[in-house]
């Protein structure tokens, strides 16, 4: 087991996209700032559950979570989606040649059955 590994950011902010459920959160906040109440009310775990991730993505760096009064509302922080969205641009340009390619076998495929009859 590695230990002592130092873990860089985009790491973190990957290693906390993976869950479906952070997913779904960091997308209610992209609405706008929200309690763990009421960001638990749409899914079939605990509040306790809920509050996990947050701390997850809080780690992240992906959320940040206030203070006022009784409430800890959550925010959306937008600085390390835009480093893992800039991280996978740089593939862009592969993805778009081999869709381009697809696409170019696929119409050679119909054309060829369109002019064979």
């Amino acid at each position: 087991m590695l230990t002592n590994v130092p873990v860089d950011e985009l790491s973190t902010t990957f290693a906390a996209l993976a869950d479906p459920t952070r997913r779904e959160i960091l997308g209610r906040l992209a609405e706008g700032e929200a309690t763990v109440n009421q960001l638990a009310a749409p899914f079939p775990i605990t509040v306790q559950a809920v509050s996990r991730h947050l701390k997850v993505l809080e780690h992240a760096g992906l959320i940040t979570r206030g203070r006022t009064a009784q409430l800890r509302p959550s925010r959306l922080e937008g600085e390390p989606l835009k480093d893992a969205v800039d991280w996978l641009q740089r593939y862009r340009p592969f993805w778009e040649d081999s869709f381009a390619r697809l696409d170019q076998r696929l119409h050679d495929k119909t054309g060829a059955r369109t002019t064979d009859g």
